[in-house]
């Protein structure tokens, strides 16, 4: 069977690079002889244009993960394109939407790259490092008041399928258009359902802008699942070392990309450990999330948001668990307070921030006590109502404050509230003197407008009563 040889292998070949022969394929795994020598992880074309990168180097062959479609047939040739395997980065790639090779998949023209990134780069080490201390913003009342996330934090999001997890990286991506940050979105073994539903809400909201996501769909090679975070993780990289410009990378989800490394791993003759995954499963992981952080050269931040199954809820699985132990926190979704309406459905017990905490002003951090105190009261008020019993008046004013609260924390995903829309919020219904005179529908209708009138800290107190006031006339009338 003849085959099309690439303009670009034959350019290789010409400039002297070692070059191969396929001697065996397996679905995605290559046997090729004559490379030597070459490094494992080198980046390697076949005369078709498609790629591969070494896995193993024996003494007369070398092991090839192959990235491309279609299948390989032994006899074709290949050659060595880079002593490392790296990826195409740059500011052209800023609104687009690409495959893990970098290639357009939005119809709007080619990609002139700035320059190629190491796919496997090593973090930085701690010397290179600042401490953080700002908080970024996702403009989701749960998160940003009770939870939150610091520039250069890693923090994981876990809950079962369909718990909202999606949504909830989806809001904080469309808020980063209102900030001047740019977000990585990679999406891994993902059904084609899925990724025009993120992209759909992308571009309705405009959020495009300053997104780049990356694609690798379950109907394409094993091979492009396993590397698409590593190559999303470079091209934010590049952006947070090189441009010094702070940038969010979110990988939906890590429990496709461990299930294709095992899949991976079974097939080249790994030996299998826990859960049938390979030994160095938490080393694959934590070194993609070890690649965030703050750098002390330029400030700059780039901050890691993972995306974890924890299917039924179990959170004390493998992978959960590994998860957990790499990253500064974590935010849990649960199916049963998803199912009572509350979208996002944090769970307040088990979610935990290690360091968000110290990118909070006083009044953040008073008000985040407040509401969890409050809300711990109104579940004990909730179960002493079920007795029928008379409750105290101290009770009967956590129930009421309580529904308001999960009224407040209740988003869709298309709405987002500032640091300030979500202080006036969380200080009207904490602080009101009659909690039932509140109309939390009509609050969150207006506090956007009064948010903008709060200039500097002086006018906090002024902007709340007049917008606390304008919500009891408004439920009276």
């Amino acid at each position: 069977m003849s085959v099309a040889i690439d303009q670009r292998f034959e350019k290789l070949i010409e400039s002297g690079k070692p070059v191969g022969e396929v001697i065996a394929v397996d679905k995605f795994l290559v046997k090729a002889r004559g490379l030597q020598p070459v490094r494992v992880q080198s980046l390697i074309m076949f005369e078709d244009g498609s790629k591969g990168y070494v896995q193993q180097v024996a003494s007369d062959f070398v092991l090839i993960l192959h990235m491309g479609e279609k299948t390989l047939v032994s006899g074709m040739m290949a050659v060595v394109q880079h002593e490392e395997l790296v990826c195409k980065v740059g500011k052209d790639f800023i609104g687009r939407v690409i495959n893990v090779s970098g290639e357009p998949l939005d119809g709007k023209g080619p990609i002139v790259p700035d320059s190629v990134w190491p796919v496997f780069n090593t973090a930085p080490p701690l010397y290179a490092r600042k401490l953080l201390d700002t908080q970024l913003e996702s403009g989701v009342v749960a998160i940003d008041s009770l939870f939150p996330i610091l520039r250069g934090q890693r923090m994981a999001l876990l809950g079962d399928s369909k718990s909202g997890k999606s949504a909830l990286v989806t809001q904080l991506t469309l808020n980063q258009k209102n900030t001047d940050q740019i977000v990585v979105y990679a999406l891994i073994a993902k059904r084609r359902s899925d990724v025009d539903s993120l992209l759909t809400q992308l571009q309705e909201n405009d959020a495009l802008k300053s997104a780049i996501v990356v694609v690798s769909t379950m109907f394409e090679s094993l091979i492009t699942s396993y590397i698409a975070p590593y190559v999303a993780c470079s091209m934010a990289e590049y952006f947070w070392q090189e441009c010094s410009q702070d940038t969010i990378i979110i990988y939906d989800d890590l429990t496709s990309h461990a299930h294709a490394y095992r899949e991976v791993a079974l097939m080249s003759g790994v030996s299998p450990g826990r859960d049938s995954y390979p030994g160095d499963m938490f080393f694959a992981h934590s070194s993609l999330l070890e690649r965030a952080g703050r750098l002390a050269k330029n400030g700059a931040h780039l901050t890691s948001v993972p995306l974890i199954n924890a299917a039924g809820g179990d959170i004390s699985a493998y992978l959960p668990t590994n998860i957990m132990s790499i990253t500064d926190g974590q935010w849990i979704l649960d199916m049963s307070i998803f199912r009572n309406g509350i979208r996002p459905a944090v769970n307040m017990g088990l979610s935990v921030t290690r360091v968000g905490g110290v990118g909070h002003t006083k009044r953040q951090k008073a008000l985040a006590s407040q509401t969890l105190k409050l809300l711990a009261d109104y579940r004990q008020a909730e179960e002493f109502s079920h007795f029928g019993s008379e409750l105290a008046v101290e009770a009967k004013r956590a129930l009421v404050v309580g529904k308001n609260l999960f009224g407040a924390l209740t988003q869709s995903p298309t709405d987002i509230y500032s640091f300030m829309a979500q202080q006036l919020m969380l200080d009207i219904i904490l602080n009101s003197e009659d909690a039932s005179n509140v109309d939390v529908n009509q609050l969150k209708l207006n506090v956007v407008e009064y948010a903008a009138k709060v200039q500097k800290d002086e006018d906090f107190d002024k902007v709340r009563d007049e917008l606390k006031q304008r919500c009891i006339v408004e439920l009276k009338k």
